[in-house]
């Protein structure tokens, strides 16, 4: 269980939706749907959370596989959360395809991720990688693998504001992307 403070009532959170559409994707050479217990907590969670899973996927730890499960999931989400590939060894690629997909970074997720994933693992956190951020008009967040991580991220930072951060991307709609993406 993560420690954190409760979730500040604002009048955004008041006017968030209660649920979202949020699809999973986990990167791996090993895992499958029956063996993958990080994506199998998101899905569980965000479903007794009341939301709308729209998509789910495991791939292969490589670019290409990563950039088309995502850009198939992002079309239907208002919310993509991967697990996997965050770290720093030579097969572990999904932070470059997830930047290279992110229109608008939120640095703050990775950021605060680090300082909660430190307390539980010391100076391990430095090893993490995660990243969050807008890809056109979709939230997209890439956790690290281990359920642990997982749950570090879901308890401490992405359940209670999932609906909060759906509004602020709908509040003033996003500009058009260049191409016509938007």
């Amino acid at each position: 269980m993560t420690d954190r403070s409760p979730a500040p009532t604002t009048p955004h959170h008041a006017a968030a939706p209660r649920s979202v559409r949020a699809a999973v994707l986990t990167v791996s050479d090993t895992r499958t749907a029956q063996t993958d217990t990080s994506g199998q907590f998101l899905l569980a969670e965000l479903r007794a959370g009341g939301h709308e899973v729209v998509g789910y996927a495991v791939v292969r730890d490589d670019a290409l596989a990563i950039r088309a499960a995502l850009t198939g999931l992002l079309r239907d989400a208002t919310i993509v959360i991967t697990s996997g590939g965050t770290g720093i060894t030579g097969r572990d690629v999904t932070i470059p395809v997830v930047e290279s997909l992110i229109t608008k970074p939120l640095p703050g997720f990775g950021e605060l991720f680090r300082m909660l994933s430190y307390r539980e693992v010391g100076g391990a956190a430095m090893l993490s990688r995660a990243v969050g951020g807008l890809a056109g008009q979709t939230l997209l967040f890439a956790l690290p693998g281990s359920l642990n991580a997982v749950r570090t991220a879901w308890e401490g930072l992405l359940r209670d504001e999932l609906g909060h951060l759906a509004f602020e991307v709908a509040r003033h709609g996003q500009p058009e992307q260049p191409g016509g993406e938007g």
